[in-house]
């Protein structure tokens, strides 16, 4: 039943990731030309609003935009990072990591796109005092169609509520396994237990323990990469020719028309590239949402600066730790075995203890993140506090299912739902595309004229019809 399963998962993927990868590079392409390079003139006044969004504002309803920030980066920063890189070097070759590195540059513009809809079209939770949005959102309020809210509602709730769960669990049991030789049936009840308190407790308490944790286990493996970096430093221009040498290799990924035109290398780096940095793909704006900020901009700003620490910063760790280890080359490892065992090659075996503990923080705090953007969507549904318990145990059957089950199943269980969401998202921002140049334009005209930009929905009248929302 498995294999039957496993056959048919990849008999969807393979057309649906041909076409995919075109419209996700050729929808950054379009966001970066479109708002003249948005990621790089807007990259240091990002890091200004980022840093400068700790406090919280007037209004009750909203998580800091620094919450929002590392909730957003919770769920991006995760085994995509380590295993994900891992596994895009072993099968597509160092070139990847060329590939992950330009979906994650051109993705900023994306992320920026999608973030700041996500703000334009949050509404009020009263019940659960909150914001809530996200794609399903401005699929609704900005294209009229609900039916294409609630599809992509479900597919998210499908991705990040139930199969990207498996996909944290799962990686977590095999690095304790090889660690300490722990059973996986042990380690997904215990991850179970971990996560049931923190995921009834809301949004709220998602953000608080993100806040938390995000910036320490991200430093910790840092300061890791670091010295492994420092300590092989005549090593690094190999590495660059290696990752840049190997990134164009003709080798077809697939067949049919658009198959035969995608290298190994390319579809590898594009996949685990978009599975770790999510731009695109509308799960971050559900956490940019729920964020009070004084200009929807500000927050998508902030959320392209979440795919940059991503990518350029994280995954280009894990490839420099593999890159420069001295395993042998027929290892015969992959994903978050190749990286303990790079990391061991370097420090000794308390190499793999760490990574295990590392992996646990990033997993965990990757499960609790993917979480928060489900529960936005089960409620944009029906809200409704039993189907929201309903789906929390769901949540939780998923976290165990993916610690006892394997690795090639549930990775491909991910891309496909990934898929789904990212043809359902881009097609959105697309099509709402001139409502973020008018953000854009009414954002930087205030900053040029010397002011903190604020939006103001009596500014556009044409706008204010479409919206129609006190927020702003």
């Amino acid at each position: 039943m498995t294999e039957s399963l496993h056959n048919l998962v990849k008999a969807v993927n393979g057309p649906m990731w041909d076409w995919l990868i075109f419209v996700l590079l050729g929808t950054g392409l379009f966001f970066t030309l479109t708002t003249g390079f948005v990621q790089i003139r807007l990259f240091a006044q990002s890091v200004r609003a980022m840093l400068g969004g700790r406090r919280q504002g007037d209004d009750p309803h909203g998580i800091t935009p620094f919450q929002a920030f590392v909730t957003g980066l919770a769920s991006r920063v995760g085994v995509g990072n380590i295993a994900g890189v891992a596994i895009a070097i072993s099968v597509g070759g160092p070139g990847a990591v060329f590939w992950m590195w330009l979906v994650a540059f051109i993705g900023m513009s994306s992320a920026f796109a999608e973030s700041s809809l996500a703000q334009l079209f949050k509404i009020r939770d009263y019940d659960n005092h909150h914001f809530r949005g996200g794609p399903a959102y401005y699929i609704t309020r900005g294209l009229g169609q609900r039916w294409m809210g609630i599809l992509f509602a479900l597919s998210l709730i499908f991705c990040f509520g139930l199969v990207y769960e498996a996909v944290q669990s799962n990686t977590v049991a095999v690095a304790a396994k090889v660690a300490w030789g722990w059973d996986e049936h042990a380690v997904g009840v215990a991850l179970v237990i971990m996560t049931a308190p923190i995921i009834f407790g809301g949004i709220r308490r998602v953000a608080r323990w993100a806040e938390l944790v995000v910036p320490v286990m991200a430093v910790l493996y840092l300061l890791m990469a670091l010295y492994i970096v420092g300590t092989n430093v005549a090593m690094i221009p190999n590495v660059f020719e290696m990752i840049i040498g190997n990134a164009f290799k003709s080798d077809a990924a697939g067949g049919g028309l658009l198959g035969g035109l995608i290298s190994q290398t390319m579809m590898m780096g594009i996949k685990r590239g978009l599975y770790s940095n999510e731009a695109g793909q509308g799960s971050a704006p559900n956490a940019a949402a729920a964020a009070e900020v004084k200009h929807p901009v500000s927050q998508g700003m902030i959320q392209m600066l979440g795919v940059f620490v991503d990518t350029m910063i994280v995954c280009s760790c894990t490839a420099f730790i593999i890159l420069v280890s001295d395993l042998p080359a027929d290892h015969g490892l992959s994903g978050a075995q190749l990286t303990q065992a790079a990391i061991v090659s370097h420090v000794g075996n308390w190499g793999a203890d760490f990574l295990a503990v590392i992996l646990f923080l990033f997993a965990f705090s990757t499960i609790i993140g993917n979480y928060a953007y489900a529960e936005s969507n089960v409620q944009f549904i029906k809200s409704n506090w039993q189907i929201l318990s309903l789906f929390r145990m769901g949540v939780l059957g998923m976290v165990y299912f993916g610690a006892v089950n394997e690795v090639p199943l549930v990775w491909d269980m991910a891309d496909m739902a990934m898929g789904t969401m990212a043809w359902i998202n881009l097609i959105a921002i697309l099509l709402l595309s001139p409502l973020v140049f008018l953000l854009l334009k009414d954002y930087t005209a205030k900053l040029k004229m010397g002011k903190d930009p604020e939006f103001k929905l009596s500014e556009h009248p044409g706008l204010k019809r479409k919206i129609k929302s006190d927020i702003w």
